[in-house]
């Protein structure tokens, strides 16, 4: 079987299971998600290896959202596009991930952030190794982190901060000197809770 149908497999024993408490921004109780979220999309972007990794940017400082921060390729979804064509186009943009190389498992839970967006995360198995190239405007590097360390609850770490008058709860994930978090971190959490037995 491969890595592609593992993974489907994974997700469809998962969402059986029933739908996932979606951990982090929307789980605080005095945040509102806005009236109407822009659409989003993001790839998350798995090697085929013995030990799946997964594709990590790390943004430019210069941007005016989100700078320095780690997250998925990915970005707002285009009029005519659906998520899936636009975390596909996001990734070619970002660290010329040819889309013809990404074996489509799926999207998942999509995830509402305080900063207005709905994020759909989408699954895509990739040949390892490939010749990623940042665009210099927004990422400043890319990296792949092992995938059973993401999933790993012993990794998510639960922190809280007081953010705008109110006690805002997010996960953290640190990897060789990355730190994870915010909206990348708690969509990495909630795909562990589908996988959670596989």
């Amino acid at each position: 079987m491969t890595l592609a149908e593992r993974l489907a497999r994974a997700l469809e024993r998962g969402a059986r299971r029933g739908p996932v408490p979606l951990s982090g921004d929307m789980r605080d109780a005095v945040l509102q998600p806005p009236d109407e979220p822009t659409p989003a999309a993001v790839l998350v972007a798995v090697t085929d290896r013995a030990e799946p990794g997964v594709i990590l940017t790390q943004r430019t400082e210069t941007l005016r959202r989100h700078a320095g921060q780690v997250a998925f390729p990915g970005g707002r979804i285009d009029p005519g596009e659906d998520a899936v064509t636009a975390a596909l186009r996001e990734a070619e943009e970002e660290i010329a991930l040819p889309r013809q190389q990404v074996h489509l498992v799926g999207p998942v839970d999509t995830y509402v952030t305080v900063t207005g967006f709905q994020v759909t995360p989408v699954i895509g198995v990739v040949p390892p190794d490939l010749p990623l190239i940042p665009a210099a405007a927004e990422v400043a590097d890319w990296f792949e982190a092992p995938l059973a360390f993401l999933l790993d609850p012993a990794n998510q770490l639960e922190r809280e901060v007081d953010w705008q008058g109110s006690r805002r709860h997010y996960y953290e994930i640190l990897w060789e000197g990355r730190r994870i978090w915010g909206a990348t971190a708690a969509m990495i959490v909630n795909l562990s809770h589908r996988l959670r037995d596989d």
